[in-house]
């Protein structure tokens, strides 16, 4: 039987291929104009020629002259045709040179070339059908992660997502004690350490390169109310904590349910687990956007491979929605989970007794 192609689907799809790829060229592009520094010289500087942003870096003019035609294009850096200059509007700096904004994307791009950067290892994984432990992947991974999601929490944390749990502010303003479980590198412990001065916050990771990373941006933060440990969620220590809290991090569990169910048991009587997850719809139909693909895109290569490799290997996924996770937590002994704060891309769970 010959099949019939449709030329006008044919054609679109493949101009959005070409699309992709144009876009993933153009994400290497830009995670080069921050490695080498070049967004930082533009920013600020208005239109300059090619020799004059070579004489500012110390780079080659050949290599930005294409550097900067292949950003031109993508609308990454504007040119200036008439006088052959080249410059970056207020968003453009924004996005791609303001580190700490939540918008600028250089974390994230990061994140993504650093799978690429192990492509070889993913294959085999994937070919495979075994984990990958998250210490596995390299340094470029945890380092693009952390400067992803940091801005976000810098945003939120404090401003929004703890003032949206019941009575768990004031706590913290008096003095209360905090478990920060899967830390990462710290950005969120050190957070809320800075804001609330009388509690006490403990970072918690079962990775011990990116505790060390945590302690040490702590003691350059000068932040003295945190201590770190390296753990696991299900068998960290501590008792008697009025806040416990999970970013980014309970999907990347083999057993979340027992993690959920060893942060009830450390909780105090009256304390709070805040759960903040990737934004998702609860059937893969609700996800089938930008953000989702990325996403389900991540889980292919880091999310599902780090749980699969632990035990029992549950694979939620970074798009498991509210109503797989309310699953997950139920079976840990909660009884109540409600949705306090959202942002575009992560929602916050309250999870009481």
């Amino acid at each position: 039987m010959t099949e019939q192609l449709d030329d006008t689907k044919l054609e679109a799809l493949a101009g959005k291929v070409i699309g992709d790829v144009a876009g993933a060229l153009s994400l290497f592009m830009a995670y080069i104009g921050d490695q080498a520094g070049v967004y930082q010289a533009l920013d600020g500087a208005g239109p300059v020629t090619v020799d004059q942003l070579s004489a500012k870096t110390g780079l080659n003019a050949k290599y930005l002259l294409q550097w900067l035609g292949s950003n031109a294009a993508a609308g990454y850096v504007t040119y200036h045709p008439e006088e052959e200059r080249f410059s970056l509007s207020p968003e453009q700096a924004l996005v791609f040179t303001r580190e700490g904004q939540p918008a600028c994307m250089q974390g994230f791009f990061q994140a993504v070339v650093s799978q690429y950067e192990t492509q070889a290892k993913a294959v085999e994984t994937f070919m495979s059908g075994e984990g990958r432990p998250w210490g596995d992947h390299s340094d470029c991974c945890f380092c693009g992660t952390d400067r992803f999601f940091r801005p976000g929490y810098a945003a939120n944390l404090i401003e929004s997502w703890i003032p949206s749990l019941g009575g768990v502010e004031e706590k913290l303003k008096a003095g209360a004690k905090v478990a920060d479980i899967g830390c990462g590198h710290g950005s969120s412990t050190i957070l809320m350490a800075e804001a609330y001065p009388q509690s006490t916050i403990v970072g918690i990771d079962f990775h011990a390169p990116s505790i060390e990373k945590a302690r040490a941006k702590a003691a350059s933060a000068g932040v003295t109310n945190v201590e770190f440990q390296v753990a696991r969620a299900q068998d960290f220590e501590g008792t008697g904590f009025d806040l416990a809290c999970i970013f980014d991090a309970l999907h990347d569990m083999g057993d979340p349910v027992g993690a959920a169910a060893h942060i009830r048991q450390s909780l105090s009587p009256t304390g709070t687990f805040m759960l903040v997850e990737p934004v998702a719809g609860d059937s893969m139909s609700e996800n089938m956007h930008p953000l989702g693909q990325i996403y389900y895109a991540f889980s292919t290569t880091v999310c599902t491979p780090t749980s699969l490799a632990q035990e029992v290997g549950l694979g939620l996924g970074a798009q498991a929605g509210q109503r797989r996770l309310t699953e997950v937590l139920n079976q840990a002994g909660f009884a109540n989970v409600r949705r306090t704060a959202e942002t575009p891309t992560n929602m916050v769970l309250e999870v009481t007794n």
